[in-house]
């Protein structure tokens, strides 16, 4: 059935939306009014009134022709829909595969009740409407993190007709670990063997028929990054579901004596209140075996459930009596067994083959002593390239500012309110933060190199060693690196992150990460107090010392505050790969265009706003001192002070709590560059190196610009990143304390270098 524009439907034809054109501010407006994709609707309007009106969620919508014209749909006519719930492990490729089956077919939001994202999509095969859940990437779904709790939950309380379970290839042992826990769960089932390319290259061979006996489900190749097996997979998950629960249902046997136990309690909750706990009995029963706390906690809770508890209590202590080990182990035993014989009767080698090319690899850049060099050394060749590529597009950006402050000087040649708001408020404050595009763009460019490739999952290994030594584990430092992009992702990462103790030792520490909001700030300082030869030297050395920072933090957090030995870790390699050009220009584009979205958005409004509180009141034109902004920095002079700031580093510093491009904005703003000496970001350079204080000293010095620097690196976290804190932790408290902490100890590590370089005569 072809697609068409919801403008060219007949009427009073039931729909089924597919996608809508138009950016993402169209797409937030329909999804407001209940308008997803895969969601059906029904117009009901006669044609040629101007107007669509439709049937949403059973309320009648009208919408204008002209967003009628931007809404894909495809007719209901003997349509069936397809619920569809996409799972993985991390790292396997799942987010490639679903942005394949979706395409631009797709919504974010929440999961109800928690902060994790939820992705959903839709695909049109044949007569089917197949809508995707992509669920969180998962190891196992014993319910350890937040992750695994809602993937499981989505599975069992929204009942999908089917499981897509991505499967890497080319680390099937492990992988197929959560396969054999979703196929305890009964759900038709289809697995892609995703990166079929690199299992193929390494010598091996499956036997497909084979392997679709013996894990029930069927098998099919996929290359996500390339977009290889995306039609039969739909396919597959069309066939699957006709199939229905007619499918033979394949599950691992634990041996008799587990088996009998788990009888005994499925017994028990034959007559359990199947309302309040709707989870298939055999799976409810093994995870209670397994002492899952999560399912023992909804147990305890029921009326009657002390009896069950007793008889799994019972059961776990004769099944340790038996095998004189615990039940847990010898779950993942039984697995791993079952896995390890389906390994052997469907897969073949080809050929002997010495070690893999990431192997290789490994024995350099994870080695156990050149791997913390190698990082550091990728590190500081990373933050050199971003200065020198950034060199030239930031010069274009700056001539583009400039024509733009003449143009408006020349449009508005009459000095007044209205001009000094378009030169020095808007195209001054804003346009000193835009320059900065090709230095965020290229950060977030190597960024998603290092993740691509495999990279970032060998510097938490790298590290791991190194991270039990402060109390966590390599799996924190994952959030933490992700926090030279942004906090607010970063720390939403922590998530995977089983225990709470180092979760929350993680989030109070992520914002001494540089986030790329940071970056402006050092370009613009180090640009104008330190030489090209050792630019790339001051920026490695501020990233170094946030990272310092969050390691002492987080030793002093689990010493005192959150004690106790750190949660077991188990980091997963994955194989290295060569990332895609289009792959990363995508994931620098999505981040990017964040950063150019807030340029318009909250720094233009805080711009604005140092602006006008520097020009009001007016009778205080001649002298910023005597303007609002000038009034409130003097208050804030003795508290900065003592760190060589005057007061409009002070007010640059409150400003930059919003966002801390804003600082540079501040700048922008109160030096007046865009009036004085046109746009460019060369031109505020200038005018601080130039600032002095009335007995001729200078306001800045390269030795002040590092303490400032080494401020805005520690000081308050932005107010996104402070309320991701809130979210993630659910205390004000914590929150409170992460702004509170983190400003102190700015202040006192901005005072150490500013009072001992003077000593030292810098």
């Amino acid at each position: 059935m072809s697609r068409i524009r919801l403008s060219d439907a007949r009427p009073y034809s039931e729909l089924l939306l597919c996608r809508v054109e138009g950016g993402l501010g169209m797409e937030r407006k329909l999804t407001e009014m209940g308008l997803l994709p895969g969601e059906k609707i029904k117009r009901v309007d006669a044609p040629g009134d101007g107007q669509v009106i439709l049937i949403i969620k059973g309320a009648k919508v009208a919408i204008g022709k002209g967003m009628a014209d931007r809404i894909i749909v495809q007719e209901c006519v003997n349509r069936k829909t397809i619920k569809v719930a996409l799972a993985g492990n991390p790292n396997s490729g799942k987010t490639s595969v679903f942005n394949n089956l979706t395409g631009a077919r797709q919504h974010v939001g929440n999961y109800p009740g928690v902060t994790v994202e939820k992705k959903e999509g839709l695909a049109c095969y044949g007569d089917y409407a197949i809508n995707i859940t992509d669920l969180p990437g998962t190891y196992s779904l014993t319910a350890y993190s937040l992750d695994e709790i809602v993937a499981r939950n989505f599975i069992i309380n929204e009942s999908p007709d089917i499981i897509i379970n991505i499967v890497d290839a080319s680390n099937l042992e492990r992988n197929l670990y959560l396969t054999t826990q979703l196929m305890e769960f009964g759900i038709p089932m289809v697995i892609a063997f995703n990166m079929s390319d690199m299992f193929e290259s390494t010598g091996f061979l499956a036997d497909d028929k084979m392997l679709s006996v013996l894990l029930g489900a069927d098998i099919v190749y996929t290359v996500g990054n390339k977009n290889k097996g995306t039609k039969e997979l739909l396919e597959a998950a069309v066939k699957a579901y006709e199939s229905g629960q007619n499918r033979k249902i394949i599950s691992v046997n634990y041996g008799n004596e587990i088996e009998e136990e788990a009888s005994k309690i499925i017994n028990l909750l034959d007559s359990f209140n199947r309302a309040a706990i709707n989870y298939p009995k055999r799976w409810t029963a093994l995870k209670l075996l397994e002492d899952d706390k999560y399912i023992l906690g909804l147990i305890k809770n029921q009326p009657s459930g002390d009896e069950i508890i007793k008889q799994v209590e019972a059961a776990r202590a004769r099944i340790k009596g038996i095998f004189a080990d615990e039940a847990e182990s010898l779950f993942a035993d039984k697995r791993y067994g079952f896995i390890n014989g389906v390994l052997r009767e469907a897969i073949t080698r080809k050929r002997e083959s010495n070690l893999r090319i990431s192997d290789n690899i490994d024995q350099i850049v994870a080695n156990r002593i050149f791997g913390i060099p190698i990082f550091l050394a990728v590190m500081w060749l990373m933050f050199k390239a971003i200065f020198r590529l950034s060199e030239a597009p930031m010069r274009w950006i700056e001539s583009v500012q400039a024509a733009a402050g003449g143009l408006a000087a020349a449009l508005l040649p009459v000095e007044n309110l209205a001009r000094d708001f378009i030169i020095n408020g808007v195209i001054s404050g804003v346009g000193s933060v835009l320059v900065f595009v090709p230095v965020i763009f290229l950060l977030f460019f190597f960024m998603s190199l290092l993740e691509d490739s495999g990279y970032m999952a060998r510097i938490a290994f790298i590290v791991d060693k190194f991270m039990h030594k402060i109390g966590l584990h390599g799996r924190s430092f994952i959030p933490m690196l992700l926090g030279f992009g942004c906090n607010v992702p970063a720390i939403m990462a922590t998530r995977v992150i089983e225990s709470k103790k180092d979760r929350l030792t993680t989030i109070l520490v992520n914002p001494f990460m540089s986030c790329g909001a940071r970056l402006p700030v050092y370009t613009l300082l180090i640009g104008a107090f330190f030489s090209n030869e050792v630019s790339g030297n001051v920026l490695f050395s501020l990233y170094l010392l946030g990272f310092l920072t969050a390691v002492i933090m987080a030793k002093v957090f689990r010493k005192f505050i959150f004690t106790g030995e750190s949660a077991p870790f188990v980091m997963e390699l994955p194989p290295y790969r060569v990332p895609t050009l289009k792959g990363l220009l995508i994931h620098m584009w999505e981040r990017g265009w964040l950063y150019i979205k807030k340029a318009g958005t909250v720094i233009m409004l805080g711009c604005l706003i140092v602006w006008t509180l520097s020009v009001f009141p007016l009778s205080s034109k001649s002298d910023l001192t005597k303007s609002f902004i000038g009034m409130t920095g003097k208050a804030i002079e003795p508290i900065v002070r003592p760190l060589g700031f005057d007061w409009k580093i002070g007010t640059a510093l409150v400003s930059g709590v919003v966002a801390k491009e804003i600082v540079v904005g501040t700048l922008g703003v109160l030096y007046g560059v865009g009036e004085n000496s046109g746009t460019d970001i060369h031109s505020l350079k200038e005018a601080l190196k130039k600032d002095s204080y009335p007995d001729g000293r200078p306001v800045f010095t390269p030795l002040i610009a590092y303490a400032l620097m080494v401020f805005v690196l520690l000081y308050i976290p932005c107010l996104s990143t402070a309320a991701v804190i809130k979210k993630e932790t659910g205390s004000w408290g914590w929150t409170a304390f992460s702004i509170s902490y983190s400003t102190a100890l700015a202040w006192m590590a901005a005072f150490i270098i500013y009072q001992g370089g003077r000593l030292f005569g810098l």
